[in-house]
C-alpha cells in the first residue's frame, strides 16, 4: 500500500508583526494531531544567524534548547508545548543556515560551475530542506509525521522574507495544490470613537501576497473583539476566499482558547477541505484540553487565593525573555487548581545602592516563593545571590535555574562555609576559591553553539531527596491518568520530562536540557556539604558535573544545572515547578491563616 502523500501547512503575516502567527501555527498543529494526525513543525526565521543562540533575550525573547542542542527560536517552544513533540536543529530555518549550505556546497563543486543565485539554488534549497525536516519523526517513534506545519516569520512584503516567499511558491508545486494550505494572518484595526472595524490592511496585505505568487486558502483575522458579520463578508469578497474560510481570533482570556476559538469555526473542517485528509479522522477529541483551557481562565480570577512567586532576572524588561518559565509556572499552576501571579524583580535592582532597591526588596519579601532565573555575565549576580540568602534564611520556597543554582551554591559557600571571597571564575577570574568554574570543553572565543547544550542525564545519588520524589510523583499520576485535569487526550509519555528511568545499577535517573558553559567546581563539593546542609543530590554520568542540589531542613530548597522550563507541557508539568508552586501555596495559605 503506498503511503499517502504528507500534508503542509503554511502560516504567513501581514500588515504588521506580533499578530501571534506562533500560536495560530501551534493551535493549527495541536487540533490535526488531536484528529489522530502525526504532526510536526517549522519555524523560518528571515535572520542572516546561523540560530539564535548569540542573540539578546531583551531583543529577541528567550532562546529555546532542543533535544539536540539547538539553540531556536522561542516559537518553537510553543509548538512542543502545544502539540506535544520534540523537534530538532533543523526544525528551525534561518537565512544563515539556508546561505550556509549553498556555500559550502559551491565550495565543494556540487553546482558543476553554475553561476549561484538565489534562484534556483537558494530556493531549491530550502525546498529540500523543509521536505527532509518534514519527514522527521518527532513524537519518540519512528513513524514519520503525515502533516507539517511551516511558520513563516516576520510580514509578507520583508526584503528578508522574500527568497522564502519565492521558495513556497515553488513549493506549492512540487507538492502539489491538494497537499498545500496557506494560512495568512491579518490583522484588523478599530479606527475612531465609533470602534468601526477596518478591512482595508487585510485586502492590501492579501493583494501584495497574492502579487507574490501566494493565494491563501484560510485567512485568520486578529482583532480586540469578535469580527462583525458584514467585515467577514467583505474580507471574503475583496480577498477572493469563501466566507467560511474567513476565520475570526478575537483576543481570549488565555492563549489555551486559541484551538478552542478556531475550532467552533470549524477550522479541522476547513483541513480536510483543503487539504483532502482521509475520511476515518475529521473529529478532534479536545475535552482534556477544554478542561485545560476552563482551569486557565478560571485561574485568572483576581478574587481566588493567590501564591505570588518572585521572579529574579536580569532580562525583565521582555517578558518573552522568560516565556518558558513563565509557561512552567502557569502549568504547575493549572495542575495544582492553584492561582500563581509573577512578580517580575530585577536582579541589579537587589543590589545595595541600586535606584529601584527599596522597591524591588518590598515585591521579594511580598512572595511567597522565590526563582532565580538563568543568564549570561556578571550584570545582575551580586542581587541573585542576595535572593538566595534571603530564601535560604527566611525558609522560602525556592528554586535556581543553571546560574541561579550557580549562585545559591556561591551564597553558602561565603555565608555559611565561611569563604568571603567565594565566586564564580565567570564573574571573577581571580577570585578563591572558584566555586564555579569553566568547563574544559568550552570556548571562549567562539560564542555560538559552543556550551553544553540539549538533552543530558542526571542520575540520582539517593532515593531521598525532594526533586526524585516530585518526578516520581508526577510520573506515577501522569501513567495512572490521575492529572487533576488530564482527560483523553494523546500525549507523548515517550519523550516526556516526568519520566524517570533506573540504571542497571538501580539508580534512578531523569534527562533534561542543558545550556551552560561554567559548573559547579567539583573538587569543591564535599567540602561545601560536610560544612553546610547543602547537599548535591543529583550529578551527570560521569559523576563529576554537579546537576541538582537541595538543603536539607528548608520546606523546598532546590537548584538544577539544567534547564526544567524546556519540557514542560500545558498536561504535564515540569516537577520541579509543581514542587516550587506547592511549597509557595502552603506559605501563601499560612500567611493567610
Amino acid at each position: 500500500m503506498a503511503t499517502p502523500p504528507r500534508k503542509y501547512v503554511v502560516v504567513t503575516g501581514g500588515v504588521v508583526s506580533g499578530l501571534g502567527k506562533g500560536v495560530i501555527a501551534s493551535s493549527s498543529g495541536m487540533l490535526l494531531k488531536s484528529m489522530g494526525y502525526r504532526v510536526t513543525s517549522i519555524k523560518i526565521d528571515p535572520y542572516l544567524n546561523i540560530d539564535a543562540g548569540t542573540m539578546s533575550p531583551i531583543e529577541h525573547g528567550e532562546v529555546f534548547v532542543l533535544d539536540d542542542g539547538g539553540e531556536a527560536d522561542l516559537d518553537l517552544g510553543n509548538y512542543e508545548r502545544f502539540v506535544d513533540i520534540s523537534l530538532k536543529r533543523d526544525n528551525n530555518i534561518t537565512t544563515g543556515k539556508v546561505y550556509n549550505r549553498v556555500i559550502e556546497r559551491e565550495r565543494k563543486g556540487e553546482y558543476l560551475g553554475k553561476t549561484v543565485q538565489v534562484v534556483p539554488h537558494v530556493t531549491n534549497e530550502i525546498q529540500d530542506w523543509i521536505e527532509r525536516v518534514a519527514g522527521t519523526p518527532t513524537d519518540g517513534d519512528e513513524q514519520s509525521p503525515e502533516v507539517c506545519i511551516i511558520e513563516l516569520g516576520g510580514t509578507i512584503g520583508d526584503i528578508e522574507s522574500m527568497p522564502f516567499v519565492e521558495g513556497l511558491r515553488q513549493f506549492q508545486f512540487r507538492v502539489g495544490k491538494e497537499n498545500f494550505c496557506l494560512i495568512h494572518v491579518s490583522l484588523v484595526p478599530v479606527i475612531g470613537v465609533v470602534g468601526e472595524q477596518k478591512t482595508k490592511p487585510t485586502q492590501s496585505s492579501v493583494r501584495e501576497l497574492r502579487a507574490l505568487g501566494l493565494t491563501p486558502d484560510l485567512i485568520i483575522c486578529r482583532s480586540d473583539k469578535p469580527l462583525e458579520k458584514d467585515v467577514q463578508q467583505k474580507i471574503s469578497l475583496f480577498c477572493h476566499v469563501p466566507p467560511k474560510c474567513v476565520i475570526a481570533v478575537h483576543n481570549v482570556e488565555s492563549i489555551y482558547g486559541v484551538p478552542l476559538l478556531l475550532e467552533q469555526q470549524y477550522l479541522s473542517e476547513r483541513f480536510v477541505e483543503c487539504l483532502s485528509l482521509p475520511e476515518g479522522r475529521r473529529t478532534p477529541h479536545l475535552e482534556g484540553w477544554k478542561v485545560l483551557a476552563e482551569t486557565a481562565a478560571r485561574l485568572l480570577d483576581d478574587f481566588l487565593p493567590t501564591s505570588n512567586i518572585a521572579l529574579i532576572g536580569k532580562y525583565c524588561e521582555l517578558a518573552d525573555s522568560y516565556l518558558s518559565v513563565t509557561k512552567a509556572v502557569t502549568h504547575a499552576s493549572i495542575y495544582l487548581k492553584r492561582r500563581t501571579k509573577i512578580v517580575w524583580v530585577d536582579a541589579e535592582d537587589l543590589e545595595e545602592g541600586a535606584a529601584g532597591c527599596k522597591r524591588a526588596w518590598e515585591r521579594l519579601r511580598s512572595s511567597h516563593g522565590i526563582l532565580v532565573c538563568g543568564g549570561f555575565g556578571n550584570r545582575g549576580t551580586e542581587g541573585k545571590v542576595a535572593a538566595c540568602q534571603y530564601a535560604r534564611t527566611h525558609l522560602i520556597p525556592f528554586l535556581g535555574i543553571c546560574l541561579g543554582m550557580q549562585m545559591a551554591v556561591v551564597e553558602v559557600a561565603r555565608n555559611v562555609v565561611g569563604w568571603e571571597n567565594a565566586n564564580s571564575e565567570e564573574f571573577d577570574p581571580g577570585c578563591d576559591p572558584k566555586v564555579v568554574v569553566f568547563m574544559p570543553e568550552g570556548s571562549k572565543t567562539h560564542m555560538g553553539a559552543t556550551m553544553r547544550l540539549g538533552l543530558r542525564r542526571t542520575i540520582f545519588k539517593s532515593d531521598e531527596c525532594k526533586s526524585l520524589e516530585l518526578y516520581r510523583r508526577l510520573a506515577a499520576a501522569i501513567r495512572a491518568e490521575s492529572h487533576p485535569v488530564l482527560t483523553d487526550v494523546h500525549m507523548n509519555l515517550r519523550d516526556s520530562s516526568t519520566n524517570v528511568g533506573q540504571t542497571c545499577d538501580g539508580k534512578y535517573f531523569i534527562q533534561e536540557r542543558h545550556r551552560h558553559r561554567y559548573e559547579v567546581n567539583p573538587q569543591l563539593v564535599e567540602e561545601i556539604e560536610a560544612k553546610s546542609s547543602l547537599r548535591f543530590v543529583g550529578h551527570d554520568i560521569d559523576r563529576e558535573r554537579m546537576e541538582i542540589v537541595e538543603l536539607e531542613g528548608h520546606p523546598f530548597f532546590v537548584g538544577a544545572q539544567f534547564h526544567p522550563e524546556y519540557k514542560t507541557r500545558p498536561l504535564r508539568p515540569s516537577p520541579l515547578f509543581v514542587g516550587l508552586i506547592e511549597a509557595s501555596i502552603a506559605v501563601a495559605d499560612q500567611a493567610r491563616s
